[in-house]
C-alpha cells in the first residue's frame, strides 16, 4: 500500500486505472499481485472509513491511525476474501472491530457518535429545534446536544453501531446486517430501539420549549 495520498495518486495515474472498475475487479487485481489496485480502494473508501471511525474515536489524528491500521488488516486479509459479501461491508466490519479493539486496549469506554443538532435531521421533530435566532434557542440546542450525547453513550454497543451505519453512513439494512453479521430483522429492531431512545429525548425537549 502506498505511503501517502500523493504517492497513491501518482501510481494510479501511472498505471491508467479506470474509474469504472468495480470493487470486485480491483480486489481480484490485488489478489493477483497488483498492489496498486489496492491504492484505488484506499482512495475510494478512506474518507468514509475515517468518518465511521470518528463515531468511536473523536480525535482525528487517532482516527487516521486506526483507519490506516484497518486498511493494513484488510490488505493482509484480502487473499482470503472470496466475495461472499460486498467489499465495502467487509471493510466496514474490519474498521469497526479495529476501532473497538483500539479502545479496549487502552481501557477506554466507547464514546457516543457525537450527534449534534445538524445531524439531528434524521430524527422526527429535530428540525423544530434548529432555531438559533435567539440566546434561549441556543441554550436549548446545546442542552439537546448534551442530552443526545448522553443517551447515545448509554446505548448498548450494537444499537449505537447499527444507528451510526444507517443514519450517518447511509448503509441499507441488508448491508448493515452483513457488517454486523446478524439477520436484517435484528438490524431493524436495533435501529428502531436506538431511534426510540433518541426521539424520546427530542420529544421531551420540544415539550420543554413550549
Amino acid at each position: 500500500m502506498a505511503g501517502s495520498l500523493s504517492a497513491s495518486v501518482l501510481s494510479i495515474i501511472g498505471v491508467g486505472v479506470k474509474d469504472q472498475e468495480s470493487d470486485q475487479q480491483l480486489v481480484e487485481r490485488v489478489q493477483k499481485g497488483d498492489n496498486r489496485a489496492f491504492d484505488v480502494l484506499v482512495l475510494k473508501y478512506q474518507h468514509k472509513i475515517i468518518s465511521l471511525v470518528m463515531r468511536f474515536v473523536h480525535d482525528h489524528a487517532e482516527a487516521q491511525d486506526i483507519t490506516q491500521e484497518a486498511f493494513i488488516k484488510a490488505y493482509r486479509a484480502l487473499p482470503k476474501f472470496r466475495g461472499d459479501s460486498q467489499f465495502y461491508t467487509w471493510l466496514y466490519r474490519i474498521a469497526i472491530n479495529t476501532a473497538k479493539n483500539h479502545l479496549v486496549s487502552r481501557k477506554r469506554k466507547i464514546q457516543s457518535s457525537g450527534i449534534d443538532v445538524e445531524e439531528g435531521q434524521y430524527f422526527e421533530g429535530a428540525d423544530k429545534l434548529r432555531d438559533t435566532s435567539n440566546p434561549e434557542s441556543l441554550m436549548q440546542r446545546d442542552d439537546l446536544e448534551r442530552q443526545l450525547k448522553e443517551v447515545l453513550k448509554q446505548l448498548p454497543d450494537e444499537l449505537r453501531t447499527a444507528l451510526t451505519l444507517r443514519e450517518f453512513n447511509g448503509l441499507s439494512y441488508e448491508d448493515i446486517a452483513d457488517v454486523m453479521d446478524c439477520p436484517v430483522g435484528t438490524v431493524r429492531s436495533r435501529i428502531f430501539r436506538a431511534r426510540e431512545a433518541l426521539e424520546k429525548v427530542i420529544d421531551e425537549a420540544l415539550l420543554d420549549s413550549h
